[in-house]
């Protein structure tokens, strides 16, 4: 489990880091930085997919994405006493991205390329490590990279190097992981690929999840949802049957879900009482579809252990919000949950849970802030 997130130097997030629990919930208003937030989750994610320069690219290079604010705030800006403006900048430009679990820790440290060619956009990766336990400090590196270069901690307790030309848009995470010099690297690399991110299910009338498709056994939903027939049908085989159906019943009390097969191609049917026919997934509200979705990723057979969804009240009833937190609180047992979410109903439903971590983020200053009690510590790794 992770037990803290840091971000620093990316859009709203000047310098943030957050002590995670077994169920995180983070809210706020429109603007607070609940998305840049997600975002750079998504970022550390892309990092163990080798992703992570091109993410950024994306977002328009580093330049864009960078906090935008001045790189120091001062009690008199804070009183309102003087404007907030730039003073000559004293540190390097950077954008860094960590987290630490109870048994490793990663940081990168990304900034900008000194060749302005033609890809003059692309960031650099300037500084890299993985170390053992909750806080970075010099005795439990396990792996750093600065620059092209990548030095690992071996058995005699002395550092070699691994790799000496590591091109900057490279991570070690890729490059770096083997299963004799670098296990941990590696056992950590794939934890983070294995990471789940659920953002905004297409349920219109084109949706993948609306259509008819081929299923094989799918014990991880897709990203889209395109194989919610065959997910939810893998979930009443190996996982937890009995669970499906309350999810569903508690919802919508007295509906079933039959998944139908015809030319190889499967389909999820909907009973609900009532009605003297089954619906299909094309005749499904947006909302109840988007729930059905909601549950085939949260009972996965295959639990991962981070779970993100971004905003999963999208389009749901207000009645539907209730269930959705039961359900949500139970897939926290098995798999950590990351929930970033403004609706007010969600959010008063965890309050109570047990293991629940609420984040209220909002903006001062152009900076997202969250009062807390118990900042973890932390440490960067130095260029």
């Amino acid at each position: 489990m992770l037990i803290t997130l840091a971000v620093s130097g990316y859009r709203s997030l000047r310098d943030m880091v957050l002590p995670l629990d077994r169920l995180n919930v983070v809210t706020g208003a429109n603007g607070s930085g609940k998305s840049s937030l997600y975002r750079a989750i998504r970022l550390l994610a892309d990092t163990a997919q080798g992703r992570v320069i091109g993410s950024l690219a994306a977002e328009g290079g580093l330049q864009s994405t960078l906090w935008a604010g001045p790189e120091t705030i001062s009690r008199r800006m804070v009183r309102g006493d003087v404007p907030v403006q730039g003073t000559v900048r004293r540190d390097r430009v950077r954008l860094r991205l960590g987290f630490a679990s109870d048994d490793y820790g990663y940081a990168i440290d990304l900034g900008l390329p000194q060749d302005r060619g033609i890809f003059g956009r692309d960031p650099v990766i300037k500084t890299e490590a993985v170390w053992a336990g909750e806080v970075m400090r010099r005795g439990n590196v396990l792996a750093r990279r600065t620059g092209p270069l990548v030095e690992v901690l071996e058995d005699s307790g002395e550092r070699a190097a691994v790799l000496t030309d590591l091109p900057s848009f490279d991570s070690m995470m890729t490059h770096a992981a083997d299963p004799r010099r670098t296990p941990e690297l590696l056992a950590l690399r794939e934890r983070m690929r294995g990471w789940r991110f659920y953002d905004h299910f297409r349920t219109d009338a084109d949706g993948p999840p609306r259509r008819a498709r081929v299923g094989t056994r799918t014990p991880v939903l897709a990203s889209n949802g395109e194989d919610l027939a065959a997910a939810i049908a893998t979930i009443r085989e190996i996982g937890d049957r009995a669970g499906l159906a309350e999810a569903i019943d508690d919802a919508f009390p007295g509906s079933e879900i039959e998944i139908t097969e015809a030319g190889g191609l499967l389909e999820v049917r909907m009973h609900q009482r009532g009605l003297l026919r089954p619906l299909g997934a094309a005749e499904l509200s947006d909302g109840t579809l988007r729930y059905l979705l909601l549950v085939a990723a949260l009972l996965s057979p295959r639990p991962p252990s981070l779970l993100v969804l971004n905003e999963p009240e999208t389009s749901l009833h207000p009645e539907l919000l209730p269930p959705l937190a039961r359900l949500i609180v139970r897939a926290s047992a098995t798999a950590q949950l990351i929930v970033v979410t403004h609706a007010v109903a969600l959010v008063e439903a965890f309050r109570a849970a047990e293991g629940a971590r609420l984040f209220a983020l909002e903006k001062r200053l152009g900076e997202t802030r969250v009062d807390l009690d118990d900042v973890p510590r932390w440490e960067w790794p130095r260029r």
